[in-house]
């Protein structure tokens, strides 16, 4: 059974993407993370193991992951861009306070595209549904 690195590493090879062992070890850990990190979450995480390694390597590698469609980048307001290899439809609720973001699963909501498309002619490509509260842990520290 392939798993899910070596399926993204084969599905970037066919498209011409050279590994080195940098990007091999941002992969990995984006697979391996249920975080959504940042790019400087990867270069912390990372540069122990990598000295050379930068955070414009980190950017420039991602930016090839979102491209080839392997990684979703999240923009969720702020600067700081974070990163899902879990491509397959889900939601995600984020904190207000400290900014986890975690998966929810959840039926596309299908029909408000349709009611979209209905209403006002437009193709409908896709749409992001954000969910905001207060993570347990932020909550904890409040009560």
């Amino acid at each position: 059974m392939e798993s899910k690195v070596e399926h993204a590493v084969d599905q970037l090879k066919s498209g011409g993407v050279r590994m080195t062992p940098q990007r091999y070890a941002i992969l990995q850990y984006l697979i391996e993370s249920y975080t959504h990190p940042t790019a400087d979450d990867i270069f912390r995480a990372l540069s122990p193991q990598f000295p050379s390694l930068s955070v414009a390597t980190v950017y420039n590698n991602l930016k090839v992951f979102v491209d080839t469609g392997l990684v979703r980048e999240l923009k969720y307001g702020d600067d700081s861009s974070r990163f899902d290899a879990d491509m397959s439809d889900h939601y995600h609720v984020t904190c207000t306070k400290c900014g986890t973001i975690v998966d929810f699963d959840h039926p596309p909501v299908l029909e408000v595209e349709r009611a979209a498309s209905s209403s006002t002619g437009f193709t409908v490509i896709g749409h992001r549904l954000e969910i905001y509260g207060t993570c347990p842990a932020c909550k904890g520290m409040h009560s």
